[in-house]
């Protein structure tokens, strides 16, 4: 997957069939798009149309914070044969573009032959473009398009908002309905105060992006993909109220069938499962036996999925 970020600058010589959207978790709906464009090789490349908020103002956003960061987006799209991911800077020149300006760089600088679109699809300049504004201008500069009916989940239509309100209510096993997929952190994996280690649980420890959108303080159920490897794990997010005092809010990952010094390496921990609130312990002991007792519940259930009988 070719990866381009400039709007006005870039080039695609080869014919292109584009979807355009914000692409905020790449759910059920979003595969519908990406599965019309793909449909249309050899004799059109795939090409996403997405967009790129500075962090610092995506927590401030309309939306609130991210399903998938830039990087988790780039990092999932590029194993779904897309051939070309293109992430528009939102700069005021781009966000004052008219309808037919935005449509005319895409057939211009991008070689639009085809377009697969959402019925509530707008753009252009305070999303003034819509379907009936597209027909006119697909006309103009000869390319086609289809509008891709929104598929539901118990009786609503799939989409960010309705992904990103189950996850704040720490309904993860939902989401993953929604998107398909369950819902994931990524990145590196960072030093902690190694309190686990000492106590005979080691985990792993990850600070998300401000803009990533985390599930509720609590402990859950997790899969946890390290160097193309998957492993168990019981995951706490919050701010360890037990052995810190300075608020942060942090991904704590204690991998149940894995010892490894992995530091600065990347994790990818899935959530499959909310299991109990966040707490604080009296001692290290007991918070201690939590773990384990955690830990039991987080077999008993991967052992369920696999239809083995826990011991």
């Amino acid at each position: 997957m070719q990866y381009i970020t400039s709007f006005f600058d870039s080039r695609i010589d080869v014919p292109t069939a584009i979807s355009v959207g914000k692409f905020d978790g790449l759910h059920r709906g979003h595969e519908l798009l990406l599965d019309r464009i793909r449909s249309k090789a050899p004799e059109l490349s795939s090409c996403l149309v997405t967009f790129d908020i500075p962090p610092k103002n995506r927590i401030d956003h309309e939306e609130g914070r991210s399903l998938l960061t830039r990087e988790e987006r780039k990092s999932e799209l590029s194993g779904q044969k897309i051939d070309y991911l293109l992430e528009c800077p939102f700069t005021d020149r781009f966000m004052k573009l008219s309808p037919e300006e935005f449509i005319q760089t895409l057939v211009s600088n991008f070689s639009m032959k085809y377009m697969a679109i959402g019925r509530d699809f707008r753009f252009g300049y305070q999303g003034a473009g819509d379907i009936e504004s597209l027909e006119e201008l697909s006309k103009k500069y000869g390319f086609t398009y289809d509008v891709i009916d929104k598929i539901s989940y118990k009786g609503r239509e799939i989409s960010s908002t309705y992904i990103r309100e189950d996850i704040e209510k720490g309904k993860v096993e939902e989401a993953h309905e929604l998107l398909g997929y369950p819902y994931f952190i990524w990145g590196e994996i960072i030093h902690g105060n190694h309190i686990g280690t000492g106590m005979g649980v080691p985990t792993i420890n990850q600070l998300p992006p401000r803009e990533k959108l985390l599930p509720p303080k609590g402990v859950y159920i997790t899969e946890v993909e390290i160097d193309h490897r998957v492993f168990h794990g019981v995951t706490d997010i919050g701010v360890k109220p037990t052995v810190q005092t300075d608020g942060r809010m942090g991904v704590e990952t204690h991998i149940l069938d894995f010892k490894a010094d992995v530091y600065e390496k990347e994790a990818k921990v899935l959530f499959l499962k909310y299991l109990r609130p966040e707490m604080k312990f009296d001692s290290l002991e007991d918070l201690k036996t939590q773990i384990l007792s955690d830990s039991h519940a987080a077999l008993d259930y991967f052992n369920k999925k696999s239809g083995l009988q826990a011991i």
